[in-house]
């Protein structure tokens, strides 16, 4: 169906009332599984993916890597928009078989990447999007860590996220703010703000 405030994108969606959430894997340590992050879209990739809708400047013609690219709505606005290419990194495989699915009922072409990259060195690219990876404190260190090798290679980064606790604050430029349905709402009329910063070194 098409994404609430991004229509030219459609996605293979659910929300808690259809038990999918019941259906993931149980942790190592035995606790509950982690909720279906693929089959909904974040707040901070719907605000990413407007922005680079909106302008499509932002990607035309160039190498993108969608870092924690989920249900794949970031990467296939930026296969929209005009990208040269695309690639989707993804390490969860319910996530990965839900991308493919997205991506080719868009018709987007995305290359997908399984391996963990955030301990690797920067790829050949010229722009990471990051949407909704500030959640946790050990991600957020990771996730940085990786950003900040880009950011020293020449790589543009741009971050979409509704304000986590773990965001850099210091370090971003406001570039944008959305009203998005919040995650996995069920209610229509539930938002919340999201923005897109630009991170800067």
């Amino acid at each position: 169906m098409p994404v609430r405030t991004i229509t030219e994108i459609r996605l293979h969606t659910a929300h808690q009332a259809t038990g999918l959430w019941q259906l993931g894997e149980p942790n190592p340590d035995g606790s509950d599984p982690p909720p279906p992050y693929w089959a909904f879209p974040w707040a901070g990739g719907m605000a990413l993916a407007r922005f680079i809708l909106d302008r499509p400047e932002s990607v035309a013609g160039r190498r993108v890597l969608d870092l924690g690219a989920g249900s794949g709505l970031v990467a296939i606005a930026a296969a929209k928009a005009g990208a040269r290419h695309v690639i989707a990194a993804e390490i969860d495989r319910y996530a990965i078989a839900a991308l493919g699915l997205n991506a080719l009922a868009n018709g987007a072409a995305v290359v997908i990447v399984t391996d963990d990259l955030t301990d690797d060195p920067p790829p050949a690219v010229d722009l990471v999007t990051v949407g909704d990876l500030f959640y946790e404190s050990a991600l957020a260190e990771r996730v940085m860590a990786f950003l900040d090798r880009c950011l020293a290679a020449g790589i543009e980064v741009l971050i979409g996220d509704p304000r986590r606790a773990y965001l850099p604050y210091a370090r971003l430029r406001l570039l944008a703010e959305y009203s998005v349905p919040d995650v996995g709402e069920v209610e229509d009329t539930a938002t919340k703000l999201s923005a897109v910063f630009a991170l800067e070194r």
